[in-house]
């Protein structure tokens, strides 16, 4: 099955009516679609009186997400420690977290009677995001911004939060999910499915890189987003500068190399992910040195030897994985990935190996950079 948006009787109305379990002193006057993410459903409520803020309402997408009532404790639980240390020890820029909204009866989520979970999020005002880097002064911000979100959760414990994702982001457990679907599915031959084939078979050796480091006590343990693409940095309107990330539902005990990999994977690839032209993809080195740059302004409170160590092996590591999960997706019959049509998830696998390409080709580069910032 592919996830879709679910169909109702009147779109409209019974999103006003869910909307509105969350708006507590006023009432709902619109309600758009808003994002463009590929899991849940999510749309922008406007409310009524003017002293109250637009919130985000999302539709959890429960084949992902098999126990919102964690996803949303987790996201309590953070966001709760965020505030705290953001009123207690507040940066010297404007810097926001996003905050759980409470329904009527104080719960931070609402079931309706299909058995959709629903959730509100307040929204970052004044605030904007891109799908891919304006300029090197952008990458900084996209890197900083990474920056600040480790460090405010660096002294929350991770056995804080609960696993929602188990496996999410373990590279050798994608890796036999695809093999299971390789020997149990059938698809149409093509040149397209043939070199994805074959470029995951080229690089299977490798795939364990992070675990095992993790393994042997070299890369610690600690919270980290799970998906800090570009457009989950929020960008002041007027200054241009960083003041979010947003997306909190993927944040899960793991390692921080992921992040670092996954941020520079989304950021360095100036055509984007959705790009129908996968031959003109590349990694992009200046961007790269822009989001380091960012990140390590802050970052460099907590890393340690061995972090930096294994930076390189993130980057090309986090844009290998996301184009073997879109291949086994597609293989699987895109059941995990919103798609527009039947090819779409391997047209994206075709991207993420162009860009892994790309930054194995750039290698030497790459690893004199991040030592040069050290």
């Amino acid at each position: 099955m592919t996830n879709t948006l679910l169909p109702v009787s009147d779109p409209t109305a019974t999103l006003r009516t869910i909307a509105q379990q969350f708006a507590h002193r006023s009432q709902v006057t619109g309600i758009r679609a808003f994002g463009n993410g590929n899991i849940n459903d999510t749309f922008l409520v406007d409310l009524a009186d003017p002293t109250d803020s637009c919130f985000v309402l999302q539709r959890i997408n429960t084949q992902v997400f098999r126990q919102p009532h964690l996803v949303m404790q987790n996201m309590r639980t953070l966001t709760e420690h965020v505030h705290q240390r953001l009123q207690f020890a507040p940066p010297d820029r404007r810097w926001e977290s996003p905050r759980v909204c409470l329904t009527q009866h104080q719960q931070d989520y609402w079931q309706d009677t299909e058995g959709s979970i629903w959730r509100a999020i307040s929204f970052i005002t004044h605030s904007e995001s891109f799908d891919t880097l304006q300029d090197i002064g952008c990458a900084q911000e996209v890197g900083y911004a990474l920056g600040m979100f480790h460090h405010l959760i660096s002294d929350l414990p991770p056995a804080k939060l609960a696993d929602t994702l188990v496996g999410f982001h373990i590279t050798p457990l994608y890796l036999q999910h695809y093999h299971t679907m390789l020997a149990t599915t059938c698809v149409a031959s093509s040149p397209e499915l043939s070199y994805c084939l074959q470029f995951v078979r080229d690089r299977e050796t490798w795939a364990s890189v992070l675990e095992h480091a993790k393994a042997q006590g070299k890369l610690p343990l600690r919270l980290m987003h799970g998906d800090p693409k570009v457009n989950n940095v929020m960008f002041d309107c007027q200054t241009g500068k960083a003041v979010s990330v947003v997306d909190l539902d993927t944040v899960k005990p793991g390692l921080v190399h992921y992040d670092i990999g996954d941020c520079l994977r989304s950021g360095c690839n100036p055509a984007g992910e959705e790009t129908q032209d996968w031959q003109t993809v590349y990694f992009e080195p200046d961007l790269c040195q822009g989001i380091l740059q960012g990140y390590l302004s802050i970052a460099n409170r907590f890393l340690t030897e061995n972090d930096y160590a294994y930076l390189y092996d993130a980057i090309r590591l986090i844009a290998f994985e996301l184009g073997l999960r879109f291949l086994t997706d597609y293989l699987a019959g895109n059941v995990y990935f919103k798609v527009k049509h039947p090819e779409h998830n391997l047209a994206r696998a075709l991207v993420q190996f162009k860009l892994t390409k790309s930054i194995e080709a750039q290698e030497a580069t790459l690893c004199r950079l991040i030592q040069d910032l050290q």
